[in-house]
């Protein structure tokens, strides 16, 4: 088990990683995720393990069903259960987006994962994410 800076979100029967340095815009991409139907398994800590070959993302209890919303605080929302990690997001500024860009991986525990970067703040990110986590779900990644 190792735990990272990240947020994590379910969505459908698995889960996808928000990494990104503090303001980058994780919290604010899970909210808006959340309010799509998604659901929160961690904000800013996410615990990782794996199970039967799959990596997890799972809640530190400490946090568990909490939401840090800039201006607001710090907010209690549905929390998910741990689900198995399909797509890890490095948030970036829309600048540096490449608009084709390579296929690439990130590795935890020696799990290999599909990575793609995104502009957490532009108005299509929530759909560009369900899109990226049909592809992996699929068997291949759109990134």
């Amino acid at each position: 088990m190792i735990q990272v800076h990240g947020t994590s979100v379910a969505w459908k029967e698995s889960a996808l990683l928000l990494r990104g340095p503090p303001g980058s815009g994780k919290s604010d991409l899970a909210l808006r995720l959340i309010e799509a139907g998604a659901g929160l398994i961690a904000d800013d800590q996410t615990r990782l393990t794996v199970q039967k070959g799959r990596l997890y993302a799972a809640s530190p209890p400490s946090i568990t069903g909490l939401l840090e919303i800039r201006g607001i605080g710090i907010v209690k929302v549905k929390a998910a259960p741990a689900a198995p990690l399909a797509l890890v997001v490095d948030l970036v500024s829309r600048e540096t987006l490449e608009r084709s860009p390579e296929v690439t991986h990130c590795i935890y525990l020696d799990v290999t994962l599909p990575r793609l970067c995104l502009a957490p703040f532009e108005a299509s990110a929530v759909a560009k994410l369900r899109h990226a986590m049909l592809a992996s779900r699929d068997g291949g990644c759109a990134a």
